[in-house]
C-alpha cells in the first residue's frame, strides 16, 4: 500500500493539468479507486481531491508571481477553463487572489508533494477478528448528516436524542443479528473521507435475511461478504476514533485485505451511564487485497 499511494502521487503529478484517472491506476496496482482514496485522506490527513488542488495551485503560482503571460492562460494551462474558477481554488489555498499574489509577491501557501514512508508503528495489537457475514439489512432512522472526523457529532447526537424511548425499545426488541444490539451505521461516504462532506448515519440494529422489515423504517442492504471487527474500549469517542484511525495506519498496510464498499457500523457492547467510555465493536467490510 505504501508503494501504491506514492505511484499515486507521482500520477497525480504528472496529471496536474488534467483530471488523473485514479480508477485505471487503481487496477494496474492491483487494489480498488474505494480502498485507495480512503487510505490516502487517512494516512495524509486530506482528501485526495484536496491535495490536488493545493498542489496545483501551489505550481501555477510560479507563472502568477513571474507575470509569464495573462490569468486565462495560465488558468487553461492548470486544468481550469475559466479566470473565475482559477481564481476561487487559487484564494482557497494561497489566501489571496492571483492578481493580488502577481502584483504583492504573495502570501503564498505551499503544497509540499506528499511521499508515504513506512515507519515502525503498531507496538499495541490490535484485537481484530474477521467475519463472514451472509447478506442482511440494517433496519431503523436514518438522516443526512456532515461527517466529523474528531470528537462528539452534534447532528448524530441531535437525532439520537430525537427519537422517543419507545422507539428505542422497539428496535432493541426487532434486532435479531449479527452485530448486536443497538448500532450506529454509517453509510454513502464520500471516498475521500472529507470532512463536512455529507453521509447517511442510521441508528438501528441488524436483522438477518429471512427477518421482515417494518415498512415504516429506514434499511440499508448489505450484501454477503467478510468484515473486519475492531473491539475498542476507553474514553469514548476517542478510543473508537483513534481505533479507526488504525486501521488505515497500522492494520491494512499489515494485513491482506482492503476496504470493500459498504457500511461502517458501530456496535455499543457496554458503556458508562454518560457514555464518557465506553466498550464497542467497529465493523468495516473488507475483501482479499
Amino acid at each position: 500500500m505504501i508503494s501504491a499511494l506514492n505511484q499515486l502521487v507521482d500520477h497525480i503529478e504528472e496529471h496536474l493539468s488534467e483530471d488523473a484517472d485514479v480508477h485505471r491506476l487503481a487496477g494496474a496496482l492491483g487494489t480498488t479507486e474505494y480502498h485507495l482514496r480512503r487510505m490516502f485522506s487517512s494516512l495524509a490527513g486530506m482528501p485526495l481531491s484536496e491535495y490536488v488542488r493545493r498542489r496545483r495551485m501551489t505550481v501555477a503560482a510560479g507563472p502568477v508571481v513571474r507575470g509569464e503571460g495573462d490569468l486565462l492562460g495560465i488558468a487553461v494551462r492548470h486544468g481550469y477553463g475559466s479566470t473565475e474558477a482559477f481564481g476561487r481554488a487559487f484564494r482557497a489555498v494561497h489566501g489571496a487572489g492571483p492578481a493580488d499574489v502577481r502584483r504583492n509577491g504573495g502570501p503564498l501557501r505551499t503544497q509540499p508533494q506528499l511521499r508515504f514512508r513506512l515507519t515502525v508503528e503498531g507496538s499495541i495489537p490490535m484485537e481484530t477478528r474477521l467475519v463472514d457475514r451472509a447478506a442482511l439489512r440494517l433496519v431503523g432512522h436514518a438522516t443526512r448528516v456532515p461527517l466529523i472526523h474528531e470528537g462528539v457529532n452534534p447532528h448524530i447526537q441531535e437525532h439520537i436524542a430525537s427519537l422517543p424511548m419507545e422507539a428505542h425499545q422497539r428496535l432493541k426488541a426487532l434486532g435479531d443479528a449479527e452485530p448486536p444490539g443497538l448500532l450506529q451505521v454509517c453509510d454513502d461516504l464520500d471516498p475521500d473521507s472529507a470532512e463536512g462532506t455529507e453521509l447517511t448515519y442510521l441508528h438501528g440494529v441488524a436483522l438477518g435475511p429471512d427477518t421482515p422489515a417494518p415498512d415504516d423504517l429506514d434499511a440499508v442492504e448489505v450484501p454477503a461478504g467478510m468484515w473486519a471487527v475492531f473491539r475498542t474500549s476507553g474514553p469514548h469517542p476517542e478510543s473508537l476514533q483513534t481505533t479507526w484511525a488504525a486501521t488505515a495506519t497500522d492494520w491494512f498496510p499489515s494485513n491482506p485485505w482492503r476496504l470493500r464498499p459498504g457500511p461502517s457500523v458501530v456496535a455499543v457492547l457496554d458503556r458508562a451511564a454518560d457514555f464518557s467510555t465506553a466498550t464497542c465493536e467497529l465493523w468495516l467490510p473488507v475483501e482479499p487485497a
